[in-house]
């Protein structure tokens, strides 16, 4: 990841979007970018693919670690008009790939929604300026859009993350958007009381498959979308790479200024696969999330640990002392099954490191 281009001000972010963060690449794919554009779109879809899934000739960097025909299908969607729904376990990135094709083809991601139980219309369509609204009536200039209202008006790719942790009411909202592309609003009067979407609106929806059940889409909402389910990185060395490149960029903007081991990642990432609730062969596997994220933020404050309390790089030690927060979130039982993992199991690796994330399991809390 370049951060080369930053100003001051955005390299005191703590994340900034992915049009910021690669201002450089999207740049240069636009100028030498020759191919057909969908309508409204700011890259043609074999840039806009390129941008996402890498291209060492055009030294473009590899963001998202997943199957490229996934990124062809979700191209191909959102330039059908179609909604596209991204499904899959927590940790898989989808977020990070919606926000990454939403900076492709708008040229901005920040147009998102974050559902919940708290989420209204209001989060979705528009709300209003009430002191405005109070002296001048319901006018243009009193009207605050909301994302989907926005992106309409703007031609632009809407983020609707967690849509099915948001009441079903709050979901349905999103039925005339993608059907019939006009939001209404009654307040105003004449050509201001409708909004009709230009070309280059579409919606990106992320859900989470333990979610299911909690607010389940109706049928008529889902055949509004295309959906795709991102999977887990199938292999431990491309899972590692991911894992090393990702907690490295994390721990310079921390201020620590030692990259991780590569033995000490390899320790961590190894304990996430075998703990993993789809990994499989286990008799101790936690109900938690052990996904490539938590391994992601593990090894982040691993380096953390050892930086700012010893000067050092962080050892298999500290991952054992970072584990139980990861662990121990969905079932008290979580940390027993971890205790017992790092018994039984971590006792039988070889290795200078298994051996100390063997000796520092009494790190681990209760």
């Amino acid at each position: 990841m370049s951060v080369d281009h930053l100003t001051a001000e955005q390299e005191s972010l703590q994340r900034p979007p992915a049009e910021v963060r690669y201002a450089d690449e999207l740049a240069a794919l636009r100028a030498e970018d020759t191919g057909p554009r969908p309508p409204g779109w700011a890259l043609s879809l074999r840039a806009a693919r390129r941008f996402v899934v890498g291209d060492e000739e055009s030294r473009v960097s590899r963001k998202f670690v997943g199957n490229p025909s996934l990124v062809d299908r979700a191209l191909v969607t959102l330039a059908t008009n179609r909604g596209l729904m991204l499904v899959g376990e927590p940790g898989t990135a989808k977020s990070l790939l919606s926000e990454l094709i939403a900076a492709a083809v708008s040229g901005t991601s920040t147009l998102t929604v974050q559902g919940g139980a708290a989420t209204t219309e209001d989060h979705l369509k528009y709300g209003w300026n009430y002191a405005l609204l109070v002296s001048e009536g319901p006018s243009k200039r009193s009207l605050v859009p909301a994302p989907m209202l926005r992106g309409m008006a703007e031609g632009q790719v809407v983020r609707f993350e967690e849509i099915t942790r948001c009441p079903p009411e709050v979901q349905d909202c999103l039925l005339s958007l993608l059907s019939e592309r006009v939001v209404a609003v009654p307040e105003l009067e004449g050509p201001e009381g409708m909004v009709f979407a230009r070309q280059g609106f579409n919606v990106i929806a992320t859900a989470n498959t333990r979610d299911r059940g909690v607010n389940e889409m109706s049928a008529a909402l889902k055949r509004r979308f295309n959906f795709e389910t991102v999977f887990p990185i199938p292999d431990l060395d491309t899972e590692l790479a991911l894992v090393e490149a990702e907690a490295t960029a994390l721990l310079a903007r921390s201020g620590v200024t030692v990259a991780p081991e590569r033995d000490v990642l390899e320790v961590l990432v190894g304990t996430f696969r075998e703990l993993r609730a789809d990994g499989g062969g286990q008799p101790d596997r936690l109900s938690a999330v052990m996904s490539t994220a938590e391994a992601v933020s593990v090894a982040h404050a691993v380096g953390v640990r050892g930086w700012f309390l010893r000067g050092e790089a962080g050892s298999a030690a500290d991952v054992a002392a970072c584990l139980a927060g990861t662990a121990a979130k969905d079932s008290p039982e979580d940390l027993a099954r971890l205790r017992r993992y790092l018994e039984q199991q971590v006792s039988r690796r070889r290795g200078p490191q298994w051996t100390a994330l063997y000796d520092a399991r009494h790190l681990l809390d209760g």
